[in-house]
């Protein structure tokens, strides 16, 4: 059994996290808050690309008392994120926020601690404790000679136990830092301290490019040690980049069995067609189609048909033709034109293969 087995079992919203749940994937939005229209657009158009939890800033009052509004038009949790002042944190609670994310070390003393976690208990609203490496305490960069894994767990584990000596155990840790070896080591040694479900996240990735590949790198490197019951992929951006992401890092590591993953071959001069156009072409066309399957696109007809044995349907290009393959035997050859077309068909009538 992996370690997200064992975690504890948290219900935000209609969504259950921990305990072997499927991980989660999480997004976060960056319209203003209390822009119900536009906050409510951006959710809607997470919800379609898949996200499973949605989390919104709430700097001030108008921002809390837009959580219900939102709430109302959206159908996945949603959570609040504070920062600096607990009424925040206790407002969006009393509108209706599934969950909140706060660092305990930041919105003041234990009095407001207190009145945030009794608003919690009150509502039923789990506490996602949230540490970050650009605010790690001084003591504690001092204590290890900088900013750390040791430091970091040490700052989350503190914060946990500020909402335990309140009596409240409905809590998510996560643990934010840029730099990857040190996320992945603070996470190994998290879940060695706690059975709290754990969301990862490698924080500030960047662009498309590089934060992709940042993230694939940390998050995936996470979760294969079976840590982790949430993630967020932390692109500049659309935020619905960062459900594609997501969406591929646990496909790939067969986490998720849902939708259809496209694998395409990466060229060479035998190719004869447009292949990029074409992968991008069945990408496209493969998101509407929620099938547990792999698509493969080869450019050749020389490597195509034995690369695509594996795949459950694969297309193979050849000059001005192309091989439509099914479970590894070639079913016909098609004109190039065509390939799109029969592709399509074939997805639109798997269920009768299957």
């Amino acid at each position: 059994m992996t370690i997200r087995e064992h975690t504890k079992q948290i219900r935000i919203g209609d969504c259950v996290i921990g305990g072997g749940a499927p991980v989660a994937i999480q997004s976060m939005t960056n319209t203003p808050t209390e822009d119900v229209e536009a906050t409510v657009r951006q959710i809607h158009a997470l919800e379609e690309a898949g996200c499973e939890i949605v989390r919104c800033t709430v700097p001030h009052m108008a921002a809390a008392e837009a959580v219900g509004q939102i709430k109302a038009k959206i159908s996945i949790p949603l959570v609040a994120d504070i920062h600096f002042d607990y009424r925040m944190a206790i407002a969006a609670m009393e509108n209706g926020a599934d969950k909140i994310r706060i660092n305990p070390g930041n919105i003041g003393g234990p009095d407001k601690i207190e009145a945030v976690v009794r608003c919690a208990k009150a509502h039923h609203v789990p506490i996602r404790v949230g540490v970050n490496s650009g605010s790690l305490e001084r003591e504690l960069v001092r204590k290890y000679g900088g900013v750390t894994p040791e430091g970091l767990v040490e700052s989350a584990l503190d914060k946990v136990r500020l909402i335990e000596d309140c009596g409240y155990r409905e809590i998510v840790i996560s643990i934010k830092s840029s730099d990857v070896p040190d996320c992945i080591r603070a996470y190994e040694l998290l879940a060695e301290k706690t059975a709290y479900p754990l969301h990862v996240d490698i924080t500030e990735a960047g662009r498309i490019r590089g934060g992709t590949i940042k993230s694939a790198l940390g998050i995936g490197a996470i979760l294969c040690r079976g840590i982790g019951d949430t993630v967020r992929v932390s692109l500049t951006g659309d935020p619905c980049e960062e459900i594609f992401v997501a969406k591929q890092i646990l496909r790939d590591l067969k986490l998720r069995k849902e939708g259809i993953e496209v694998v395409a071959c990466p060229t060479c001069g035998r190719t004869k067609i447009d292949m990029e156009h074409l992968a991008i072409q069945v990408e496209e066309m493969a998101s509407h189609f929620d099938l547990p399957i792999r698509v493969a696109v080869m450019g050749c007809a020389v490597n195509g048909p034995g690369e695509a044995r594996e795949a459950d349907i694969g297309i193979a290009g050849g000059d001005g033709e192309g091989l439509l393959i099914r479970k590894g035997e070639i079913i016909r050859k098609v004109p190039e034109a065509e390939l799109l077309d029969a592709l399509r068909y074939e997805l639109e009538h798997w269920t009768a293969y299957a």
